[in-house]
């Protein structure tokens, strides 16, 4: 059972509210597909964003949703707990988004410690959010893009990705650099750029499934 996270949170003017939960839907899918015995369970769109008050990280923009991470914890938790009782063995959460890695990974290994006398296994996919970012951003630049460039959020990767599997979500005409809530510079951001993210997250985060998964 994979489990996809994403979250709703600013992504500049030229990238539609929900970036992150589109674009886990449509990956996760494509995982699947790939594994040939997977299924996908519904998007988490509400994950940890910053505090309200004072406003923090995204929540200084506007259309950004958070909850707290006891929150995002706990729903992952019954979430995982809900698949064990459907009868699935192999639970993995694929976190979109890297505000919420290390609580992923927290709620994975504690399932698996309270399980570890039966056959169900909790995995925080780690290879699906690096491939993302690091391994992404090493293609762009092999191909003379520069880190400044690529960005960290709503920038050329970004960007790309989702005109790749959410095209109707970018905004071409709004896409700015380096203000209003972008980092990096998107305006060079295309669909085949977007198509080598895509392969790289889908290749890496079927191959560690399987090696996570596999029967010694």
């Amino acid at each position: 059972m994979l489990i996809p996270i994403g979250g709703t949170e600013q992504s500049g003017p030229g990238l539609a509210l929900g970036k992150h939960n589109a674009r886990v839907k449509a990956l996760s899918g494509r995982i699947a597909q790939e594994l040939g015995n997977a299924i996908v369970a519904p998007v988490i769109a509400y994950v940890p964003e910053g505090s309200v008050s004072p406003p923090t990280s995204h929540m200084r923009f506007p259309g950004t949703i958070t909850v707290t991470d006891e929150v995002f914890s706990k729903t992952l938790e019954y979430a995982a707990r809900s698949m064990k009782q459907a009868g699935f063995h192999y639970i993995v959460f694929l976190g979109d988004h890297g505000g919420y890695q290390q609580l992923e990974s927290a709620v994975a290994a504690k399932l698996s410690r309270e399980w570890s006398g039966s056959p169900v296994r909790v995995i925080a996919l780690a290879e699906y959010y690096s491939a993302s970012t690091d391994g992404f951003a090493a293609i762009l630049k092999s191909r003379g893009f520069g880190a400044g460039e690529i960005g960290k959020h709503a920038g050329l990767s970004d960007t790309s990705l989702q005109m790749a599997v959410a095209p109707n979500m970018v905004r071409a005409d709004r896409l700015v650099s380096g203000r209003d809530g972008v980092e990096g510079d998107p305006r060079r951001a295309s669909v085949d750029l977007g198509q080598l993210g895509v392969n790289e997250i889908v290749s890496a985060s079927v191959a560690a499934i399987r090696k996570y998964t596999s029967h010694p």
